[in-house]
């Protein structure tokens, strides 16, 4: 083998393209042109190619259906260089750039280079919303599931699992609310208090204190559940409304929204409920919708024994039995989970007093709240 050959294979990098097509007669007959195109040049090798997909058009637009999928190159080329020569084969093959999410022929974004991060005006690598959009990392996972994302540090088949199947974009005009989800006692508090400390954001907790109904519920009052859910629900309006948060600012709040549901099916009779359902349904759309959830998940053991050790009084009659019922409905609630990315955190691996954990969190909530995904210092 030539001394040239070696120096080429040893400078080699490999890349990830997204591919898509709504327009044209036969949208896979553009994605293979556009990939013979590629292929063709001396400095391009394409080494695999993902199934190609159906996708509705983004941002809710009317247009036609997309048919989207991912290749993987190796190439001698430069960041820069391959992305001009991608610019190149959409031009010949006739895209024209529109306005966002407009409808094109061929659509090629330069999704991943090696590990590199690349924060340029007309280049950001990688794709600053490939976290948010399944169709992208399905063709990734399927091409190579272990592939980090260099600025979330985590693997695109993990980054695949949060979105089940959605596809979601930033909207920096929303406030950017954070939930962070799961049973009494596994450890919600803490990390709102300690992670919008790392983010030096806004952090918002349940109005536990303030509702005076609540330990005489726990105590055995069932009269005033009805009571105490309704303050619950108007506090959390109040606290979650888009008037209450500000639009593009990071805001992190110890429980979800969603989880009204949860507690009156456990805490009100047959007749209770059906009241407290339909006032629900009335208010529940005035609470901001979260941007993201983090779902603390730990066993039912776990979570009484934190419980006892807080040692707050009118937590003390909880049972095992209603914290196990409540984990329940929390995995039922985020099983088909779609509203938005959704962090699953096992309590039992995760440490909310360890710096490290702390950090990589908070750039994981940085990728999907703060800002389109790029590098930034935890």
């Amino acid at each position: 083998m030539r001394r040239s050959d070696v120096d080429s294979m040893a400078n080699l990098t490999t890349a990830y393209i997204g591919l898509g097509s709504n327009l044209g007669e036969d949208r896979e007959a553009s994605i293979r042109t556009a990939l013979r195109m590629l292929g063709e040049d001396t400095d391009i090798e394409v080494t695999g190619v993902s199934e190609l997909y159906e996708t509705a058009a983004l941002g809710g637009a009317e247009q036609p259906g997309y048919l989207n999928g991912v290749a993987q190159v190796r190439t001698t080329l430069g960041a820069e260089d391959l992305y001009r020569k991608m610019h190149g084969v959409e031009t010949s093959l006739g895209r024209v750039k529109e306005e966002r999410w407009s409808p094109r022929i061929i659509d090629l974004d330069l999704l991943l280079f090696g590990g590199e991060v690349i924060n340029l005006a007309h280049l950001t690598v990688p794709h600053p919303q490939m976290h948010l959009r399944s169709f992208v990392l399905k063709g990734l996972a399927q091409l190579d599931a272990h592939v980090l994302h260099p600025v979330l540090r985590e693997p695109v088949s993990q980054l695949l699992e949060r979105l089940n199947n959605g596809n979601f974009t930033f909207d920096a005009k929303m406030p950017q609310l954070v939930s962070v989800a799961g049973i009494i006692g596994v450890g919600k508090t803490t990390l709102t208090k300690k992670l919008s400390a790392v983010l030096g954001c806004k952090r918002v907790f349940e109005a536990y204190d303030q509702n005076p109904f609540m330990p005489l519920v726990y105590a055995g009052a069932r009269d005033l559940a009805l009571d105490s859910q309704l303050y619950f629900l108007t506090s959390r309006i109040e606290q979650l409304s888009p008037a209450a948060l500000e639009a593009g600012q990071i805001v992190i709040s110890d429980y979800i929204f969603d989880k009204e549901l949860i507690y009156a099916r456990c805490l009100l009779s047959a007749r209770q409920l059906s009241l407290y359902e339909k006032i629900h349904q009335h208010l529940k759309d005035e609470a901001a919708a979260p941007r993201l959830v983090i779902y603390l998940h730990d066993t039912a053991e776990k979570c009484l024994e934190r419980i006892r050790q807080r040692n707050r009084p009118y937590e003390q009659l909880i049972a095992l039995s209603f914290l196990r019922k409540l984990g329940r409905d929390y995995e039922r609630l985020f099983e088909n989970w779609t509203a938005c990315p959704l962090i699953r955190i096992s309590m039992a691996r995760f440490d909310n007093m360890r710096d490290s954990d702390l950090k990589h969190l908070a750039s994981q909530v940085r990728g999907y709240a703060a800002s389109p995904c790029k590098s930034s210092k935890p």
